[in-house]
C-alpha cells in the first residue's frame, strides 16, 4: 500500500503542471522535466524496494525448526 502511494505521490504535481499552462517558459519547461523525470525515477526505485523485498523474502524459509530459532 506504501509503495502505492509513493507511486501516486507526484502525479498531482505534476498534473497541474503539464495538464495545463500554469506557468511557462524556459524555467517552467526545466521545472516540468525534472518533476517528470523525479516522478519517474520515484516510481522505478519504488518498484525495486518491492522486488528486492519480495526477493528476500522468496529466500527466507516459511519456517523454522525451533531449535534453530533459539540458538
Amino acid at each position: 500500500m506504501q509503495v502505492a502511494q509513493l507511486e501516486v505521490a507526484m502525479d498531482r504535481a505534476h498534473a497541474a503542471f503539464t495538464g495545463k499552462a500554469v506557468w511557462a517558459g524556459p524555467v517552467a519547461r526545466d521545472f516540468t522535466e525534472e518533476l517528470t523525470g523525479r516522478r519517474t525515477r520515484l516510481r522505478v526505485l519504488a518498484q525495486r524496494i518491492v522486488e528486492e523485498l519480495e526477493n528476500e523474502l522468496r529466500g527466507t524459509p516459511e519456517r523454522v525448526a525451533r531449535s534453530s530459532a533459539a540458538g
